[in-house]
């Protein structure tokens, strides 16, 4: 779940991390990278990229299962955050999220669609005294259509709430859903929850795990990361 708020002007940002997840018949490993700047006040643009490991399980023509792995890079994102109230109806900072999934990864692996998304989100974020945040996101995914293979767009929304433990730690719970646009499809629904720490100004490290609330999604996730931020204002 993103948070409303954006960098400030000629300010920039590093982060990097890794993630975890394991399903019924698949574990997954990514580890991403991203890049934002602040170009003009409430506009925060980025780019996302890094890799990936996968090891899966696989029906073979025969009718036998066998393990597999796969690895490479991941799919490159670009996106824009542009903050549109600052302080709107239940003074709440409201924002909008357009990005473009360009497809970097392999589709022959499996690691991939090889097909471009588009996304657009909405994001409100809401202050409740010093400590506690409140944040809720709602998005409409394009997903581009794989040679052969049927894909839907996708519905994707979540809540998340925030609150500051002591002043260099703060505690994390969200759930976040998604569906694709097709009368068959369930909706998958998780959780996650963590904590950051921030142990010097500008840097941020953070660790959390969860688990799907649905009968569809991975049994369990794990991440961990950091965000760096430095620049010419603040």
């Amino acid at each position: 779940i993103d948070d409303a708020d954006t960098l400030d002007v000629r300010r920039f940002k590093i982060e990097g991390g890794a993630a975890y997840s394991d399903d019924t018949d698949c574990n997954h490993w990514d580890f991403p990278m991203g890049f934002g700047y602040g170009p003009v006040e409430d506009v925060e643009v980025g780019i996302g990229f890094g890799g990936q490991f996968e090891e899966r399980n696989e029906v073979l023509d025969d009718g036998r299962e066998d393990e597999c792995s796969e690895s490479g890079i991941g799919d490159l994102v670009v996106a824009a955050k542009w903050r549109l109230l600052k302080k709107g109806p239940l003074g709440a900072r409201h924002a909008i999220l357009p990005s473009v999934k360009f497809p970097t990864a392999d589709d022959d692996k499996g690691l991939g669609s090889g097909k471009t998304d588009y996304d657009l989100m909405w994001i409100a974020s809401r202050a409740f005294g010093e400590s506690v945040g409140a944040h809720v996101n709602a998005g409409y995914s394009w997903i581009g259509k794989p040679d052969d293979e049927d894909a839907d767009d996708v519905l994707h929304y979540g809540f998340a709430l925030d609150f500051q433990l002591v002043d260099t730690v703060q505690w994390v719970g969200e759930v976040f859903a998604e569906k694709e646009l097709n009368d068959n499809a369930n909706t998958v629904v998780q959780y996650n929850t963590g904590f950051r720490w921030s142990p010097i100004d500008d840097l941020t490290l953070d660790v959390a795990g969860g688990s799907r609330l649905s009968d569809e999604g991975p049994d369990f996730t794990a991440t961990v990361g950091l965000t760096w931020e430095f620049g010419f204002a603040k």
